[in-house]
């Protein structure tokens, strides 16, 4: 006799009006391999926003979003060997990936061809995956993540995107020595945690923005160590060949080139915002001076597991307003202003599905 799956609670999008309303679905049953969360924080996105709304085309209506989660273990499988029920955990953006391609094998399953998102994909049995905008979850044991103690579980929710978002191209291209000099563009969910961890390096942090009303914001509350208005000319050809990497947090379409004017030779500007319009980027701005464009999409299961051992070691938590899930809709359209400051999260356990 087949088994049923588990029934779950969550709040879906049904339309591109990304309106979000409750919504009864069943989770797949639980496997050998699998653990089965009990969701109690889950964070907002700005992923979440475009596939409420299907802004990218993909979006597999009704959809749950969520993919900044944490919660506690009540079940595990009978071979999973790693987790306990009690224990804390957080899943991040995806639940699954191939373990055999080329990315997969070299650690690097973030960038595999058939990834399993935590929402909005297609799981192990073919159904839709929705995601922590919801009360349970059942995930294989390979992509669940420790959440240290030390962290609050509401302020470790945007670590599992926004956070290893960050961390993971300081690792990978040398942005996390003592003595070096690193800029942050643009003070939102991403960039105030790239600070956070900068400065937990060691770094020289500097924040380059076009609203001159952060400055006090980045240099007196999140100790930043300058500030750099983008928009000012002046201020910009003074910073000229100052900086070792930049870390571009940006969504929205900017120029390039005047911030591969602050970079010394050889930094390189690492893009995680993904703006969609097409970067203007002329030969000259790159080659005399040797730099270069990367981009980064999160990180791995290990560079999350990395990075949220880091932030318990260092205290670094995001900032974050915790909402009601009833609240979430009126939590969206403020994200869509920039009206946070500077993470919502959603607290899933208090909240009545």
């Amino acid at each position: 006799m087949e088994k049923e799956g588990l029934p779950a609670l969550g709040w879906a999008a049904r339309d591109t009006s990304g309106h979000l309303s409750p919504y009864s679905f069943s989770r797949r049953v639980q496997e050998d391999d699998d653990v089965t969360i009990k969701v109690l924080f889950c964070g907002i996105c700005h992923t979440d926003l475009h596939i409420a709304k299907n802004d990218w085309g993909n979006t597999l209506y009704p959809v749950v979003p969520g993919h900044e989660i944490v919660g506690v273990v009540t079940d595990i499988g009978r071979g999973v060997d790693g987790f306990k029920i009690g224990e804390t955990v957080g899943v991040g953006y995806f639940v699954g990936s191939c373990r055999t391609c080329i990315s997969c094998s070299k650690g690097y399953e973030n960038y595999c061809a058939k990834l399993e998102l935590t929402s909005n994909g297609v799981g192990r049995d073919g159904e839709n995956t929705r995601g922590g905008f919801s009360d349970v979850l059942v995930v294989n044991q390979d992509y669940v993540l420790r959440v240290p103690d030390t962290v609050p579980m509401d302020g470790a929710a945007p670590l599992l995107c926004a956070g290893v978002t960050v961390y993971t191209p300081m690792m990978r291209h040398g942005l996390n020595a003592p003595g070096k000099h690193l800029g942050v563009v643009g003070l939102g969910g991403l960039g105030h945690l790239a600070i956070k961890f900068g400065k937990a390096f060691g770094m020289t942090v500097t924040v380059i923005s076009s609203s001159p009303a952060k400055r006090q914001e980045a240099l007196d509350r999140l100790g930043a160590d300058a500030f750099l208005l983008s928009s000012d000319p002046e201020e910009m050809k003074a910073a000229a060949g100052t900086m070792d990497g930049i870390i571009d947090t940006v969504s929205a379409g900017h120029p390039i080139v005047p911030l591969l004017d602050v970079l010394s030779p050889m930094g390189q500007i690492v893009l995680v915002g993904g703006p969609s319009e097409p970067l203007e980027l002329p030969a000259y701005a790159i080659v005399p001076g040797g730099k270069g464009i990367v981009g980064n999409l999160v990180g791995s299961i290990r560079d999350c597991q990395a990075m949220l051992d880091f932030a318990g070691k260092h205290g670094i938590t995001a900032d974050v307003e915790v909402v009601k899930m009833d609240y979430v809709n009126t939590a969206v359209q403020r994200l869509q202003r920039n009206d946070v400051r500077y993470r919502f999260v959603i607290d899933v356990a208090g909240s009545q599905l």
